[in-house]
């Protein structure tokens, strides 16, 4: 098995920060350091590879090792390259540090330990004398923290009815793909459980504009704060109700936020905007952009004739409902399930209120489900850290999912 210790400190020492919506100014932002990283350890390895551009300057790296028997299934292994943003870290974000067999680190373990047990199975795979029973698709891709736009990109390359129209840098990735797989593996930290249901968000802004004027003369403009925080008023309402809905769901209660507001230059202006950020999570089965409607019902009956504008959303995911049964993906559920246990893990079918790129395949109808080493409860925090033990327990599990060990 290749070094999964060495491969997660490689990955850690290279900031692969998403600017969720901020200036990329700095140094540390997006993901192209990982991905050239990526390209270079799989040119070594004697992988084939490919790029697939997503936005400019963030592309999805996907990589195939083919099956050593005829008429094999398509399993897709997707891990994310980005990570949050380091600000108030307690630990050097960029610099791995492992005591007490931890490592730390931002991206540790979200999702970098789950994408170094991927590498390191993947590698070991090429170098098995055991037969492959799956050909395999390992997929890093871009934006998960904040858009979902690389997994986006990533499943419309098995989607044939959209060939025509996608981009025609998709082409030598799509070939890489083959078609749609019999099952997603979606790396996060879930204990080596396996989350088959999860929650989806969307999120958008919504803008208050009033007229700006001198603060000597108030009574000559419109304050855009006021109406902004009656919207405010009006979400915290809405969030306390939902909280009551669909009591006992195993992946908990829908749920509203208010995640930043902006508005104003100065104290002796009076502002002619203000800028809400808002994310409504949705239950499987909750349509998105009905669960975001009742949200503008809402704010408009607060806010009286104020002007508000809400943008298009830039993150619309429906949750992820419980695929597993699907006949192409059971015995490959059934068969990570054992190989987890056979690592000493519980491997419980578990749920979240999170929302992961499964979602994404899932909406293009690949079964899926998500799997890794580490904990959510260390995903984003000031001392992120991942037991590297457990990293190397879901390597093995993974190259034994596929030679059937």
């Amino acid at each position: 098995m290749a070094d999964h210790v060495a491969i997660l400190a490689d990955l850690i020492r290279r900031p692969s920060v998403n600017p969720m919506g901020r200036d990329v100014s700095g140094p540390e932002f997006l993901e192209g350091r990982v991905t050239d990283w990526l390209v270079q350890r799989f040119t070594a390895a004697g992988l084939t590879w490919a790029r697939q551009p997503v936005t400019p300057g963030r592309d999805n790296v996907v990589v195939r090792l083919e099956a050593t028997v005829p008429d094999a299934p398509i399993l897709l292994w997707d891990a994310h390259q980005d990570t949050v943003p380091a600000d108030g870290m307690a630990v050097e974000p960029f610099t791995p540090l492992v005591r007490d067999g931890r490592m730390y680190g931002r991206g540790a373990c979200d999702v970098k330990g789950g994408m170094a047990a991927m590498i390191a199975a993947l590698e070991s795979l090429l170098g098995t004398e055991h037969e492959r029973r799956a050909t395999v698709v390992f997929s890093a891709t871009v934006n998960e923290e904040f858009g979902f736009s690389g997994a986006k990109a990533l499943a419309r390359l098995w989607d044939t009815s959209a060939a025509a129209a996608a981009p025609a840098s998709d082409a030598v990735a799509r070939d890489m793909v083959g078609g749609r797989p019999a099952l997603a593996i979606v790396a996060e930290p879930t204990g080596l459980d396996l989350v088959v249901q999860h929650k989806g968000a969307i999120r958008w802004r919504a803008r208050a504009y009033g007229q700006a004027c001198h603060s000597a003369f108030p009574e000559q403009g419109r304050n855009a704060i006021y109406p902004a925080a009656r919207a405010a008023l009006a979400i915290e309402s809405l969030a306390g109700e939902l909280l009551g809905r669909h009591p006992g769901h195993a992946c908990g209660p829908p749920t509203l936020n208010l995640g930043t507001i902006r508005g104003g230059a100065g104290v002796n202006l009076v502002p002619g905007s203000a800028v809400l950020e808002i994310e409504r999570r949705v239950l499987p089965g909750e349509c998105p952009l009905e669960a975001r409607a009742e949200v503008m019902r809402r704010i408009a009956s607060a806010c009286g004739g104020a002007r508000v504008e809400h943008d298009e959303p830039f993150l619309e995911s429906a949750g992820l409902a419980d695929g597993t049964a699907a006949p192409a993906a059971a015995p490959w559920v059934a068969a990570l399930e054992r190989g987890a246990r056979r690592q000493g893990a519980v491997a419980a079918r578990a749920a979240a209120r999170y929302g992961t790129n499964a979602s994404v395949f899932a909406a293009a109808g690949v079964p899926s489900v998500v799997f890794g080493p580490g904990s959510i409860a260390q995903a984003h925090t000031a001392d992120e850290w991942i037991d590297v033990a457990e990293v190397g327990k879901a390597a093995a599990i993974l190259a034994a999912l596929v030679t059937g060990g």
